[in-house]
């Protein structure tokens, strides 16, 4: 039996009639209701059915996903086709005592990278595998220099990426990170300070020269879930760009990797595909500085070092590290 709530929700798409249904909630409280269904129909066809309530889905920025996975498709990467209600649009229903945007996609023929892992060792050989692949993507999109909205991405720094934030997410683990930086034993205190210090100057500097870097409109999730793989383990494609958007090439090409090595690596294999330009060489360093030495990882570290002494001494010296240490990542840039 097929709810008579996804019935009128899927009627206003399609003319087949659904057979069976499973549903995927996402929600994360009450402020932010998300639902997806995968509907089978009695004639054998599949569909994805998405009904969201929150603040950052509504029609226009459905209109924006839509072309942002055209985009992507253009370029030859795979990913499902949103499609449009009856009327040309995206209509907004109440559903279970939600007043919801609903869209509706293609069902995807790839399993996403996470289904085909057993484990994390399992899953980091999976990314070892494909995620040259997913650099080279980014850079592509990149060299679009897309400009058709000006919604940020979920990665956007020095913005908020809806209503409901206070803070861009950098900063939001900045604040956190000198909340527990605080609260340690007094001997951490000078280091505390200086490292707080680097970090807000670093921020301060970088945030004129941060808003004239390029920028483009990416799918801006690229978590092993959204990553689409063929039967032979190959990258095809990604789904799932509710998260998507405006954002600086650079941002998120860093916010993607894990450490400086990677991120060096990152550029090498991106310049195969992109450009950069004398401003984003200049500015490559000043921006891991911002991104990185605070991160929520970082956070973690010092939260999980509680009253080690030399586990704290470790962290707040691996933070002061990214903030002092000379990394040439313009040499790996082109």
């Amino acid at each position: 039996m097929v709810d008579d709530d996804i019935k009128r929700a899927f009627s206003l798409f399609f003319d087949a009639e659904p057979s069976a249904y499973r549903s995927i909630d996402t929600s994360r409280g009450e402020s932010d209701f998300r639902i997806t269904f995968i509907v089978d129909t009695h004639a054998g066809s599949k569909y994805v059915l998405k009904l969201a309530d929150n603040d950052f889905t509504f029609p226009e920025k459905i209109s924006v996903w839509r072309r942002t996975a055209e985009e992507y498709r253009k370029l030859g990467y795979y990913c499902p086709e949103i499609f449009r209600d009856r009327s040309g649009g995206f209509p907004v229903i109440d559903f279970r005592g939600h007043s919801c945007a609903v869209y509706a996609e293609e069902y995807a023929p790839y399993r996403p990278a996470a289904d085909r892992a057993c484990d994390d060792s399992e899953l980091n050989r999976l990314y070892e595998s494909y995620k040259r692949d997913i650099w080279r993507m980014t850079a592509r999109v990149a060299a679009q220099y897309f400009d058709y909205t000006e919604y940020p991405s979920a990665y956007c720094l020095f913005e908020t990426f809806c209503p409901s934030d206070k803070t861009d997410e950098v900063l939001e683990n900045a604040l956190e990170w000198r909340k527990c930086a605080d609260a340690l034993p007094y001997e951490f205190g000078k280091q505390v300070e200086m490292i707080w210090r680097l970090w807000t100057d670093n921020r301060v500097k970088l945030e004129p020269v941060y808003r004239r870097l390029p920028t483009s409109v990416f799918q801006a999730d690229l978590n092993s879930t959204n990553i689409l793989l063929d039967d032979a383990g190959r990258f095809v494609g990604v789904y799932d760009f509710n998260l998507c958007g405006r954002d600086v090439f650079l941002n998120y090409l860093m916010r993607e990797c894990d450490g400086a090595a990677e991120i060096r690596e990152a550029l090498r294999t991106a310049s195969e595909c992109y450009r950069f330009s004398d401003i984003e060489k200049e500015t490559a360093l000043m921006l891991y500085r911002c991104l990185k030495p605070l991160w929520y990882t970082k956070v973690e570290k010092l939260k999980n070092a509680q009253n080690d002494p030399a586990a704290i001494a470790s962290a707040l010296d691996e933070a002061e590290r990214a903030l002092t240490e000379p990394i040439e990542f313009s040499e790996c840039m082109g």
